[in-house]
């Protein structure tokens, strides 16, 4: 496994990345809300890039993982900067962009924003918008009101002792990079691997996501007993397909 190593943006803001060197084209591995870069998926590319000889990426945002940063001053818009950070300095040439949950939306922003240099976009269990769709789209208006008066949610998280932590500008931030409202610009082959069994993140965003999509080469694999983390021996052949198809 490749070592820890730190990219500072902005001065003090450390984001911790792992970096494999390899041939072209690179792959770039975005986490999700809360994951990090040591987590299955991320390691299992790494070692897949490394027996094919590609390059390769991993890192955590800002208030992830071994990063620097706290979650409760973090918006989708400072977790793309970072990611675009990584993207710019870290990377070379055309890469594959893989996002797992959130980091479906990360990337998927990422090939908005650079789409000379994106070939191609993978996303696991993909969460475009879920900070409007599936956050404040289930919350109580009892908590909606919490959120409006400015307090901080901490809501139960099944994969964690530490609660989701849910702020105001999380949601007001995430309303300005909504992507399913109107047709996307990505014009690269898009892969979206989802399990039906998911109960964090309904397959049917896949499908949203892919509706809105502008290029015609868009796979969805659904896996009818996948679960939201899709890090089984069988999830994870998947992912090395749509990686190397």
């Amino acid at each position: 496994m490749t070592k820890v190593q730190y990219l500072t943006i902005n001065n003090d803001i450390k984001i911790a990345y792992s970096k494999l060197a390899g041939k072209e084209p690179g792959v770039i591995f975005c986490c999700g809300f809360m994951s990090d870069m040591m987590g299955a998926k991320a390691t299992f590319l790494e070692k897949i890039c490394q027996e094919k000889g590609l390059a390769f990426v991993r890192f955590d945002y800002r208030g992830h993982g071994q990063s620097s940063g706290k979650m409760e001053t973090a918006n989708i818009s400072l977790w793309l900067a970072d990611a675009l950070a990584v993207f710019d300095n870290l990377t070379q040439g055309p890469q594959i962009v893989v996002g797992s949950s959130m980091g479906g939306w990360i990337a998927t922003l990422m090939a908005i924003a650079r789409p000379e240099r994106v070939k191609k976009l993978i996303g696991i269990a993909a969460a475009p918008d879920f900070t409007e769709d599936l956050i404040w789209a289930n919350l109580s208006k009892e908590m909606q009101n919490r959120l409006l008066q400015n307090e901080i949610l901490y809501i139960p998280n099944e994969y964690s002792e530490q609660p989701h932590t849910i702020i105001p500008q999380l949601i007001e931030d995430g309303r300005k990079n909504l992507v399913l409202r109107a047709p996307i610009a990505i014009q690269c082959p898009v892969h979206l691997l989802h399990g039906m069994q998911d109960t964090d993140v309904p397959w049917q965003c896949s499908l949203q996501l892919a509706e809105k999509l502008q290029t015609a080469d868009v796979k969805v694999t659904l896996i009818k007993d996948g679960e939201h983390r899709l890090s089984r021996e069988s999830d994870l052949s998947l992912l090395a397909a749509a990686l190397t198809d």
